[in-house]
């Protein structure tokens, strides 16, 4: 059964971070590259940051989130995370975890966790 479970999410203040977490079902885990993506209302879902399934687990990141996000994975865990810092009111979005395969997600949304970002 895929499953996608995402949490940390919350309320902070402009500048400060957060840490995001997902629990990924093995079997997209170990098979797939992982990635972070946002939907803030009234737009798109977008890419955020993604990491490597294999070797030294590359990293790459939308530039509106580069130098201020950071994304790892503990295999143990099985689990994906987004370290977040200088937040800006404009992350303000629900953040979802996903697989991904060719650069794009492979659809298996979990239900997400709200950031919310005041000025």
């Amino acid at each position: 059964q895929v499953q996608l479970v995402e949490s940390g999410g919350g309320l902070v203040q402009a500048g400060g971070s957060l840490r995001l977490s997902c629990v990924v079902s093995e079997g997209i885990f170990s098979n797939y590259d992982m990635g972070w993506f946002r939907q803030a209302p009234g737009k798109e879902r977008e890419f955020v940051a993604g990491i490597r399934w294999s070797g030294r687990g590359t990293t790459y990141y939308a530039d509106s989130v580069k130098g201020r996000f950071t994304i790892s994975r503990d295999n143990a865990k099985t689990t994906v995370y987004l370290q977040m810092n200088s937040l800006k009111p404009e992350d303000t979005a629900v953040y979802y975890c996903d697989g991904v395969l060719g650069g794009h997600p492979l659809g298996s949304w979990g239900q997400g966790t709200q950031v919310t970002v005041s000025s």
